[in-house]
């Protein structure tokens, strides 16, 4: 009889060992850390799954090279991650290795920047069309229907930035007195500043910018300061509402901004539904808002 007990309390060691070691693997492969939208992401899922002691969260940093991004998402589908959640700044170049990873059994959950296949568990964004409308509404508005805008896109192989330029496109289209000139900035604060200089050393008039990001725009501001523009003098809106945008809009410096919220929280809500085999939708859209000194002291920043 002692001998049973023994067995048996040996046998409630040996499993409860084993499932207490017994991890779940969430993996993040991230298009690059040096963007600071891209980086607050990463630690919006890492903090919202930090009180589950049975997942391991781990992250890559493609360092903004989709090869590097490529390679290492090949290497935690060899990990045999059990969730994979991914934001990509190329929608075509990432699909095979996407593919093979959901095939593989991997759930799959696609954040932010879409992808040009369907073979992924969920895909979690905002409506990036409306993003480019709200933008080019509230500066028609502002400008009369008259004057020089600078659209400062994204990536451009990123659908965001084509959604993002197209609605705004379409939108500031309906105002035949608006003029439109386009840069890329690729979402950086330093590739805006090297933009920025150039239209400044052309000589180009603007009255209105619409920034695809906070951080753009800050760099747009910098150089604006260096050469003693004052930001006031125009119209700017940006994207993402960081705390700096919101600091800028109390001071006058910046007309609005566009809640993105980074998602991060929807996707650890989906990891731990999908961990868990509850089924989730195919689509999850997150809700934008156009911020302005109006109602900017009612909206919590992104980061």
């Amino acid at each position: 009889m002692r001998f049973l007990v023994y067995v048996v309390s040996l046998l409630f060691i040996i499993t409860g060992f084993v499932h207490a070691s017994d991890k779940r693997v969430v993996a993040f492969a991230q298009d690059t850390m040096a963007n600071d939208f891209r980086k607050a992401q990463v630690y919006e899922v890492k903090e919202s799954l930090a009180p589950y002691s049975n997942i391991e969260f781990i992250h890559t940093d493609g360092e903004g090279r989709i090869s590097l991004m490529i390679r290492q998402i090949e290497g935690l589908i060899a990990q045999k991650v059990d969730v994979l959640i991914v934001g990509t700044s190329d929608a075509d170049a990432i699909v095979p290795v996407i593919e093979k990873a959901y095939v593989s059994g991997i759930k799959v959950v696609i954040l932010d920047r879409g992808v040009h296949t369907d073979a992924y568990t969920t895909f979690i964004n905002s409506d990036n069309r409306k993003i480019g409308a709200l933008a080019a509404q509230f500066i028609a508005e502002r400008l009369n229907g008259e004057g020089r805008v600078l659209l400062f896109e994204g990536l451009q192989k990123a659908d965001v930035t084509q959604l993002r330029s197209q609605g705004f496109l379409e939108e500031i289209g309906k105002h035949e007195k608006i003029r439109v000139i386009k840069r890329t900035g690729n979402y950086l604060r330093r590739d805006a500043i090297l933009e920025m200089e150039k239209i400044i050393a052309e000589g180009t008039r603007l009255d209105a910018i619409f920034s695809e990001s906070d951080s753009m725009l800050s760099g747009v501001r910098a150089v604006l300061y260096r050469h003693g523009i004052d930001p006031a003098s125009m119209i700017m809106v940006g994207c993402d509402y960081t705390a700096e945008a919101k600091e800028a809009i109390m001071q006058g410096k910046q007309s609005a901004s566009i809640l993105f919220p980074l998602g991060g929280k929807e996707a650890a809500e989906a990891v731990l539904s999908l961990l868990k085999g509850e089924p989730v939708p195919k689509h999850i859209q997150i809700p934008v808002k156009l911020v302005t000194s109006e109602n900017v002291n009612e909206i919590s920043p992104i980061f």
